[in-house]
């Protein structure tokens, strides 16, 4: 996510990276370790099988898993760091991440045989963060209850909404660049990589300032407000990624990037035709939108109040993919007014034969089976392979499908519970194939 609702970012700072002889061969054997899986050919493979999905011309279903509680998942000290640098346990986290979810629960992960050094890009956000009462069941988990407090209650308070100010700090960038070269040198070679596929999501920001039932209310009483407060918030989009190519600030996500709430975005049809390698372009990527609080809103006031303003945003990329957790089997009419769609959000809320039959095979489906078989008081695989089977074969072979384990809250600190689903659906997705 390019902006963190809870609170403002600070920005980036060029300070010098001097690590210790023991952090550096800490990160240089989980480098090796990356590089020993990156050099398997499943992952030229597995980038083939993801292009074909989403270029619509599907070999079977793919499986992926993000938002992991990793709290949770450590074993034998897989996950523990061990540096002392702030920069180098950042490195740390990651490299044994991928390594950890290569070994245990991989799906159709696919490993880069480089490491990237993201541009220290600082956005000066939207001016206004929730204010918000936050309660915790497991303090080590990230996954809190939040009670909002209004801050758009007045046609005047949208104007708390500024206009975001992009900057790139290049010497932070070279900085941090040099010292991984220097750290992984002759093990993985390190890439630059600029704003890659941005969360764009103006419904789930406004819900934190406005109030759920506030803004429900006023979709009738004050619609004219509403329609304000979402043409700003879409300004602001729009203002930041104008800065972000004025800048030549982008990177292309037709990769092993996560594209919108679903899986990765391989495909033959990304970059444009007229693509410049020296300064990539929205059209040249995907796009994403979605309206989570409209879970319970007609389809006439979702166009109204979200697609018809998304579409500003929509239609400067090459493909796009609609929703998260909000259920559209009941929405995919104006679903289809969106002109470059490619895939679409079902969620565990929607009617499987309903999200099957309206989507068929003119869109990606990315099906989220329900995380919660896995908070369960006792890990019942055979229920999770029922679950699984009962939505790939309602398909019979004939849909374009990605399954996305993702918001894992808890797994009850059993880690084999994921690792299991893991295998389970990779079973599944492959008999599929095989029909």
């Amino acid at each position: 996510m390019l902006h963190d609702p809870s609170h403002h970012t600070p920005p980036p700072i060029a300070e010098p990276i001097h690590l210790s002889q023991r952090d550096t061969d800490i990160l240089r054997s989980l480098a090796s370790g990356v590089a020993a899986i990156a050099a398997l050919p499943v992952h030229k493979e597995k980038a083939a099988l993801w292009t074909r999905l989403n270029d619509l011309d599907s070999v079977r279903p793919m499986v992926w898993i993000n938002e992991i509680c990793w709290n949770e998942m450590n074993v034998d000290d897989e996950l523990t760091l061990r540096t002392e640098h702030p920069w180098a346990r950042d490195q740390e986290r990651d490299l044994r991440r991928t390594i950890y979810q290569w070994r245990h629960l991989p799906g159709d992960m696919v490993v880069d045989d480089f490491l990237t050094c993201p541009l220290a890009i600082h956005s000066t956000d939207f001016g206004i963060v929730e204010d918000v009462d936050v309660v915790k069941t497991d303090e080590t988990n990230d996954i809190v209850s939040r009670h909002f407090n209004i801050q758009i209650k007045e046609p005047a308070d949208i104007g708390k909404i500024k206009m975001p100010q992009v900057t790139h700090n290049e010497a932070a960038t070279e900085i941090r660049y040099n010292a991984m070269c220097e750290v992984y040198n002759g093990i993985l070679p390190v890439k630059k990589v600029g704003q890659t596929h941005i969360w764009f999501t103006p419904w789930d920001y406004l819900i934190r300032w406005w109030g759920v039932q506030e803004a429900m209310e006023d979709f009738i009483l004050r619609p004219d407000m509403v329609h304000a407060a979402v043409d700003r918030m879409v300004d602001a989009w729009m203002a930041e990624l104008d800065q972000f190519v004025a800048q030549n600030l982008l990177s292309l996500d037709n990769n092993n990037t996560r594209v919108g709430s679903g899986g990765y975005g391989y495909t033959s049809q990304l970059p444009g035709a007229d693509y410049d390698p020296a300064h990539v372009k929205p059209h040249d990527m995907w796009g994403c939108s979605n309206a989570q609080a409209f879970s319970e809103v007609s389809p006439e006031m979702h166009s109204e109040f979200a697609i018809a303003h998304d579409l500003r945003w929509l239609q400067r990329w090459g493909l796009t993919y609609y929703g998260c957790c909000e259920p559209l089997d009941g929405k995919l009419d104006i679903l289809r007014r969106i002109p470059n769609l490619r895939k679409i959000s079902v969620s565990p809320w929607c009617k499987p034969e309903r999200a099957i039959d309206g989507i068929g095979r003119d869109y990606v489906i990315s099906h989220k089976p329900s995380p919660a078989i896995l908070a369960e008081s006792a890990w019942d695989p055979e229920q999770a392979r029922r679950n699984i089977c009962g939505f790939l074969d309602k398909t019979e072979g004939n849909c374009h499908v990605e399954l996305i384990m993702k918001d894992i809250s808890t797994v009850r600190y059993d880690p084999k519970r994921l690792w299991s689903w893991a295998s389970i659906a990779m079973e599944e997705a492959e008999r599929m194939g095989n029909r």
